[in-house]
């Protein structure tokens, strides 16, 4: 049974470092999302705000305007923002603290962990409550490194990449999975993020936090775990940052890991420069497939558009635009649905369907 969970998101609901809210109001099946907290745009409904889709989850003031208005205390209180920077402020110390003496149980997804912070552990003791790190890495002796079993591997993997971090990847990949399943295609996700994992996903882990030789090894191990428990007929696989990306090196993993037999691109095409890194120019749609698809060795078979600063118009105009220049399918998952994805998918993978 999932749990009920109110969000914190201040000044970030919608927004690109919101990911984490954005993420679970969209979709989830470990929480029941009875909330989110963002004073910017109280009194809405968050689905609304982020799809134009009323979800019946509001928007609250703060903790307090939450609980008055709710007239019961969620379990879980779940911070909600995903900065560059990890850190909480002292404000933001003070919102998780009065989470606690309400009652409710801290989830977290910065790689900054509360449960080794000392004031938060006394606090939690003093309130009853507990604090969850999802992004906290396994024990090292839990960790894999890359054995080779992938090469062996059968079931097909497509892995969603992008140009960016941000960009929309994981909400791409839970759609393509959720309209497989619609169909009858047995499919497993696997996340390798921490709104992924906050979702519920089953297999993953999140990569940003582990040593670096074992991410490789991580990403191989999630994959075969799912063949091998759930015999599914296709895997899609949540990809991280973008592989020209210079902060980020979980892309490499994820393509030597998954040792993907399609890539599904997912580009925002108004985003001039990185997201958090406002000095460094967004690569080329061109240049990102060619570096993807060189070193993974299969090729992109579809573009999903993040449609960030976009109106209707120009999105309708850039989709016809990359489906000629690129020959590719191409579509905004959110607006548009997977059904073009869907049926590239088939065509590419036609023994799913057997």
């Amino acid at each position: 049974m999932t749990e009920k969970a109110l969000i914190y998101s201040e000044n970030e609901f919608g927004k690109v470092d919101g990911k984490v809210a954005n993420g679970l109001v969209r979709y989830s099946e470990r929480y029941e999302i009875v909330g989110v907290i963002d004073s910017t745009k109280a009194g809405l409904d968050a689905g609304k705000c982020l799809n134009g889709i009323k979800k019946g989850i509001p928007i609250f003031l703060s903790i307090d305007d939450a609980l008055d208005n709710l007239d019961y205390i969620p379990k879980y209180f779940i911070y909600g923002i995903a900065p560059l920077t990890p850190f909480l402020d002292k404000e933001q110390r003070k919102v998780i603290i009065s989470a606690m003496e309400k009652g409710m149980n801290i989830v977290n997804g910065l790689p900054e962990f509360f449960t080794d912070d000392e004031e938060f552990m006394q606090k939690a003791r003093e309130c009853n409550v507990k604090i969850f790190d999802f992004r906290k890495p396994p024990q090292r002796k839990n960790l894999h490194l890359f054995s080779g079993q992938i090469f062996e591997n059968k079931t097909p993997v497509i892995v969603v990449a992008g140009t960016d971090c941000a960009v929309g990847k994981m909400t791409t990949a839970r759609y393509i999975v959720e309209e497989l399943k619609k169909k009858n295609i047995h499919a497993v996700f696997i996340a390798t993020g921490q709104v992924g994992l906050l979702q519920g996903a089953k297999y993953g882990i999140a990569l940003d936090v582990l040593t670096s030789g074992f991410t490789t090894g991580e990403v191989e191990k999630a994959i075969i775990d799912a063949v091998n428990t759930e015999h599914p007929d296709i895997i899609i696989v949540e990809g991280q940052g973008g592989l020209s990306h210079p902060a980020f090196n979980s892309s490499i993993a994820i393509i030597k890991g998954a040792n993907p037999d399609a890539i599904i691109i997912q580009h925002p095409p108004k985003r001039k420069n990185r997201c958090d890194f406002p000095t460094i120019p967004m690569p080329s749609l061109e240049y990102e497939i060619k570096l993807i698809e060189m070193l993974s060795k299969s090729k992109v078979i579809a573009i999903t558009i993040n449609n960030e600063n976009m109106t209707d118009a120009e999105l309708e105009e850039t989709i016809t635009e990359y489906e000629g220049r690129y020959k590719l399918p191409t579509t905004d998952v959110l607006k548009y649905g997977c059904d073009k994805i869907i049926k590239k998918i088939y065509e590419v993978f036609p023994e799913i369907l057997k």
